[in-house]
């Protein structure tokens, strides 16, 4: 109150003081252009050299860019997992891992390991053949082929049931024949009816002529 009363008690105090204040509203206005000049205009760093900046338009525009999203690429189709076997792989581990050797049955499923035992012209009755890495059902020797048996009863199953089955036999299928086929093997899968067939064939044309119904089993 007593400051009020000073300033208007002397006009010429206010005059004074209004100077006062412009000359500080400019300095600040000065100090606020040069450090924005500053921030444009960085310093040269011991090299002489002054660090390369972006305008700020640029800097905006760069932060409201979404960036770029990474290119996925196709994964590739069942068939395509394979060969299994590098084409420059030596001749001579191409012909130790191709070499058919006669391996135990797995156990728990008789029935389908004597199924497998009676492959016509099967080369190894009671004896499963590794080839490749795999354990296969049957060997027909002098057809090079190698044999898959699927016991399962097909036809009982729910319709839910069949489509699982048969995603995962097909993909099973496709690994196996790429196996046998990569050692130079033919390749045939036995299954107990036609229904489970050409469920398999309409599933996955591509293995169409792999496939057989056994009448021995």
């Amino acid at each position: 109150m007593g400051v009020g009363v000073c300033i208007l008690a002397a006009p010429e105090i206010l005059v004074g003081a209004v100077i006062i204040t412009g000359a500080v509203v400019v300095a600040v206005a000065i100090k606020g252009v040069l450090d924005a000049y500053e921030l444009r205009h960085p310093y040269p760093d011991e090299t002489g050299h002054a660090p390369e900046t972006k305008p700020l338009a640029d800097t905006e525009h760069a932060l409201q860019e979404p960036q770029a999203k990474p290119r996925l690429e196709p994964e590739p189709a069942a068939q395509d997992w394979l060969p299994p076997l590098p084409p420059d792989l030596p001749e001579g581990e191409r012909s130790r891992r191709c070499e058919p050797r006669r391996v135990n049955h797995r156990g728990g499923n008789d029935p389908h390991n004597q199924c497998a035992d009676k492959v016509p012209n099967n080369s190894f009755p009671g004896w499963d053949v590794f080839v490749n890495g795999k354990n296969f059902d049957a060997l027909q020797l002098a057809r090079r082929t190698l044999w898959e048996v699927k016991t399962d009863n097909f036809d009982t199953y729910s319709a839910f049931l069949q489509g699982r089955v048969i995603k995962d036999q097909v993909a099973e299928m496709r690994l196996e024949r790429g196996l046998a086929l990569a050692c130079r093997f033919d390749f045939r899968v036995g299954v107990r009816s036609e229904a489970h067939q050409e469920a398999l064939e309409e599933a996955a044309p591509d293995l169409k002529g792999f496939i057989v119904v056994m009448d021995w089993c």
